[in-house]
């Protein structure tokens, strides 16, 4: 799969998910449902569909909410790789449901920063750290005056 459709797979699926909770499903679930259709039958995808969004429905607020949200997604970016690699065709009809539905769904900006002094190592900012290991070159911090 060359790297266009592989970008379309993952917006689409992140899009896709996205659209779950909110108004807008209603008018999409159709067009997700015809897609998907491909690869079963419309009624037994509209009610998977629609397992798939009471369930992010229900997680909202929860703490689990996140990983229930990327594990659906990365369920539906499977789904859609397969069916592009079955029927290239189908990147055509994902790509007008996309191009109509990202915008809403602007990727997130982190930025951080760091103030109150000069940092003589390294700072860290993120949710989980495991087996870090700093190599040092030696040198000291310079000595400060007061």
């Amino acid at each position: 799969m060359d790297a266009e459709l592989v970008t379309l797979v993952g917006t689409g699926a992140t899009t896709l998910v996205g659209l779950m909770v909110t108004d807008a499903w209603e008018q999409t679930k159709q067009r997700v449902v015809r897609i998907f259709s491909r690869d079963g039958e419309p009624n037994t995808v509209a009610r998977e569909l629609e397992e798939t969004r009471a369930a992010l429905i229900a997680a909202t607020g929860r703490p689990d909410q996140e990983d229930l949200a990327s594990d659906l997604t990365a369920t539906v970016r499977l789904r859609l790789r397969r069916l592009l690699e079955e029927d290239p065709n189908t990147a055509v009809e994902l790509r007008r449901l996309v191009d109509e539905f990202a915008p809403a769904f602007p990727p997130a900006t982190v930025h951080n920063s760091i103030t109150g002094g000069t940092q003589h190592g390294p700072v860290l900012q993120g949710h989980t750290f495991t087996n870090l290991i700093f190599r040092s070159s030696g040198d000291n911090p310079p000595n400060r005056t007061g």
